[in-house]
């Protein structure tokens, strides 16, 4: 039984310099926690999605099937239909594959709090915002797992909780012949089994860092675990670990960079929980970690970012949406998951990983924008006079605005936009420079 706004701050890698930004956009309908997000695509339209998850009550009869979908161009969230089960859940997971959402696991809380971990696989097609025939269930009903798509082919769920405890067991979902495969299980030790861990598939090989192990009051992890997964031969998978000093329970996890070179966990907690926010160990109420922590590829190195003040990133989390864009690396999108006091969020943050050429910025490009986010002007602020072409394009990389202006103080009226997420790309000397707006 297991019971700012915007932030700014800069890593060096690769002798590129990356710019992290949190960004706080559309509430959800509802408070929601421990909801398994996912993205997915509407025609071109990127949208985030969550299903199921616990309401602000945090009681095991808060635990419902409801589910909902952001608009990323218009900045709206809207409710679509409940999952197709017959008992709320928490703990599931959800990975976009081939144009099919597929929700994997997750587990019920009954009126007397015993618990049972799903077996169930559900298939939620974006395009008709309906649901499939429940694909085929899970060998080992599983909750809490880690769960990512290699190849955007196959789902790999990684460990988690079965009801009684962890396994090390590792079941490869085919979706295209809607089958399960046995993959090399992790070692059958606390070291690699762990339930609230999370991570993300890079190339050809799994990262998962952090969850909780068996044991007295499920002490969290700190172990990041590898595993090699063989190109020609993808059930099996070479395992091993990294100790690192960053303790993580129920963070986001994904790897924006194109180039994939870095995995990124966001928010989560020190210590481990309960559905409800308490901890296991006896020691009340647990607060959100405010962490940011990331693994570096080419030198095989975990690290924090360096954080200046303390940020709001919640706990509780089931996923990061990933959402691309044309003049940016990585977007991430966080819907949800618990906030300090144990509060139930319906908040939603954008994370955004913009990178610049490390050689200091070009006078004739640098600016700087206010307010943003914006519902109707925005000012552009530079060092210069010279000629400048100015462009607003949105996410889907549609120039939707040009002019040529030679101020040093530029106004765009952007009220006749829909909301959403724009960049404000500025053109002088053959020098160019990128900024993110958000109209709200």
């Amino acid at each position: 039984m297991r019971y700012l706004f915007l932030v700014l701050f800069y890593i060096i890698f690769f002798k590129v310099e990356a710019q992290l930004t949190l960004s706080k956009v559309a509430d959800m309908p509802e408070p929601v926690s421990n909801n398994a997000v996912v993205e997915g695509f509407i025609n071109d339209t990127c949208y985030a999605f969550s299903f199921g998850g616990i309401d602000s009550t945090k009681l095991w009869s808060g635990i419902h099937l409801r589910s909902f979908r952001y608009n990323t161009i218009t900045d709206v969230w809207d409710t679509i239909p409940s999952l197709p089960d017959t008992l709320g859940k928490i703990a599931a997971g959800a990975s976009y594959v081939d144009s099919i959402i597929y929700i994997i696991g997750g587990y019920h809380v009954y009126a007397n709090h015993n618990e049972a971990s799903s077996a169930k696989v559900h298939r939620y097609n974006p395009k008709t915002n309906s649901y499939l025939n429940d694909g085929m269930d899970i060998p080992v009903p599983i909750d809490d797992h880690v769960q990512a798509v290699w190849k955007d082919s196959l789902i790999y769920v990684i460990t988690g909780w079965s009801n009684t405890g962890n396994v090390p067991n590792v079941q490869i979902y085919d979706p295209a012949n809607d089958n399960w495969l046995t993959g090399t299980p992790t070692p059958n030790n606390n070291t690699y089994k762990a339930f609230g861990a999370s991570g993300t598939i890079m190339g050809d090989s799994i990262y998962y860092h952090g969850g909780a192990s068996n044991g007295l009051n499920f002490p969290c992890q700190s172990t990041l675990r590898i595993g090699h997964i063989n190109p020609t031969n993808p059930t099996q998978i070479t395992w091993y670990f990294r100790n690192t000093p960053f303790l993580g329970y129920r963070s986001g996890c994904f790897n924006p960079f194109d180039f994939n070179q870095e995995v990124h966990w966001i928010g989560g907690s020190s210590t481990t929980y309960n559905y409800n926010g308490i901890a296991y160990n006896g020691s009340g109420s647990v607060q959100p970690s405010n962490s940011s922590i990331y693994y570096l590829r080419n030198n095989d190195s975990i690290n924090a970012f360096p954080l200046a003040w303390p940020l709001n990133i919640p706990m509780d989390l089931r996923g990061i949406a990933k959402i691309d864009g044309p003049y940016h690396t990585g977007l991430g999108l966080i819907a949800g998951g618990m906030d300090s006091n144990q509060v139930v969020s319906k908040k939603t943050y954008i994370i955004d990983f913009i990178i610049t050429n490390t050689q200091k910025k070009n006078k004739l490009t640098s600016f700087k924008t206010y307010p943003n986010p914006t519902s109707s002007q925005i000012n552009l602020l530079f060092d210069n006079v010279e000629d400048k072409t100015i462009q607003l394009i949105d996410v889907l990389g549609n120039v939707v605005l040009t002019e040529q202006n030679n101020s040093n103080n530029i106004q765009l009226n952007l009220s006749n936009y829909p909301k959403g997420v724009y960049f404000v790309k500025v053109t002088a000397s053959n020098n160019s420079s990128t900024q993110k707006i958000i109209v709200q």
